[in-house]
């Protein structure tokens, strides 16, 4: 089927113009007006992701990080970064990119993270538009802070988790009410703050920042970037369901590659 016909059933549910300011969405390599039988969901473009899609005829690719992020000054194929890129060109695949509008969504991937968590009764962390915001503050049931972190870890299977806290004493805090916001969040922490929040989970939190935070009364878990990847997964549930209702004679596939390039001994 056209991989365009995919693509505006998936901008029905998840519109471009809900991303952020600035932010990298749509199509960024290849082209939509061509027929594709596989489609692979992947939150990461990078060399493996690439030989993944090829080795498995994938036509087409929808992925949450674009690939390509800062401005490209060449195309030349002895540079690694370049090479992906080109590889992606040679095999005809096109790269569908899906950033912050799926964090923005209603039923996207900051509610999937709430699902998963418990946290009820959500509002947007910080509003976007009259309608949409970036991030969720919610309720869980009333639980020390050490047991809403222990539960974190193990909701995303980490092998560590960043606690921003001073104290031992901190763990022991009874919590009721939490933001989160996936991806690199730390810039929202004040609205968090506003919105009553005694926890912000969030990754990539600067050491200074975190200081700010507990400066403010507010705690903090770090679990990391990668737990985008819970994206693959649900977006892959959801293009099934589409298949399914619409008769769609494709193939969905959530890639199967190890992208986070952090781990911790």
């Amino acid at each position: 089927m056209l991989a365009s016909k995919i693509i505006a059933r998936y901008e029905a549910y998840c519109p471009q113009e809900l991303s952020m300011e600035g932010d990298i969405s749509g199509l960024q390599i290849g082209t939509l007006d061509k027929e594709v039988d596989k489609v692979l969901v992947a939150l990461d473009i990078r060399e493996q992701t690439v030989a993944e899609a090829i080795e498995a005829g994938a036509g087409l690719i929808i992925v949450k990080h674009a690939p390509i992020f800062r401005p490209l000054k060449d195309l030349v194929a002895d540079k690694a970064q370049n090479q992906m890129i080109l590889d992606l060109i040679k095999h005809d695949i096109a790269v569908y990119v899906s950033h912050t509008n799926i964090d923005v969504v209603e039923d996207g991937l900051n509610d999937w993270f709430c699902q998963l968590l418990e946290i009820e009764e959500t509002s947007f962390l910080s509003q976007t538009d009259p309608e949409h915001g970036i991030g969720r503050v919610g309720k869980i049931a009333p639980q020390t802070f050490g047991d809403f972190a222990a539960k974190v870890k193990a909701t995303f299977g980490l092998d560590s988790l960043r606690l921003v806290a001073y104290e031992e004493a901190d763990l022991e805090r009874v919590i009721e009410r939490v933001a989160i916001c996936g991806g690199s969040g730390q810039s929202f922490y004040p609205e968090a703050i506003a919105k009553g929040a005694q926890v912000y989970i969030t990754g990539d939190i600067y050491y200074h920042t975190a200081q700010e935070m507990l400066t403010e009364g507010l705690l903090a878990l770090d679990p990391g970037h990668h737990i985008e990847v819970l994206f693959t997964e649900k977006l892959k549930e959801r293009l099934d369901t589409w298949k399914a209702e619409e008769g769609w004679d494709i193939e969905i596939l959530a890639s199967q590659s190890w992208t986070n390039p952090f781990r911790h001994i």
